[in-house]
């Protein structure tokens, strides 16, 4: 049985070590043609980067925030970052492996992350941005009780550590969830 395919799931911190592991799962997830194996690619809006080995062991080593791995099969294959904000938690770099995408691990792994925020936080909201003219992407965060805002944030222009834009026009809007 191929290891990816096992449905045990387990959940854990990501540590130091996790760090390669986990920037090639955001690269695959979001960047270039192996990302288009998956429906969550950028690769039409951005080329370049999605992140760094320095980004993620930043969210990896800062006491605010965790990084929480996504196993199955002893394998990473999916993680991401939940950011302490007072009332509410952030939610970003969320990555599942493209060869796995569509199978439900999504649901999942953001429902754990709800979970785990409200549990050990006491959030009362899950807040994110995502890029708005990723239609499809914001229409499954609706479908899973997020609401969009209309708070438009700009996109890092310039920044080529967020990736080299392939329009003009991109900014973030912000996603809200109230937690029960």
């Amino acid at each position: 049985m191929d290891t990816i395919s096992s449905t045990e799931t387990s959940f854990r911190d990501a540590t130091p070590d996790d760090v390669p592991v986990l920037v090639a799962l955001v690269e695959s997830a979001y960047r270039g043609d192996a990302s288009r194996a998956g429906w969550t690619t950028e690769a039409d809006l951005l080329d370049g980067q999605r992140t760094d080995p320095e980004g993620v062991e930043a969210v990896v080593t800062d006491p605010a925030s965790r990084l929480l791995v996504v196993e199955r099969g002893g394998r990473i294959v999916a993680c991401c970052q939940l950011e302490h904000r007072g009332a509410h938690a952030y939610f970003g770099m969320f990555a599942v492996s493209p060869e796995i995408q569509g199978g439900g691990i999504g649901k999942v792994v953001i429902a754990e992350a709800e979970r785990l925020v409200r549990a050990e936080w006491g959030a009362t909201e899950m807040h994110m941005t995502v890029i708005r003219q990723r239609d499809e992407l914001i229409a499954w965060y609706e479908r899973r009780g997020y609401r969009r805002t209309g708070r438009m944030s700009p996109f890092p222009y310039g920044d080529e550590r967020f990736g080299i834009p392939q329009r003009d026009d991109l900014e973030f809007e912000l996603l809200i969830k109230e937690l029960a």
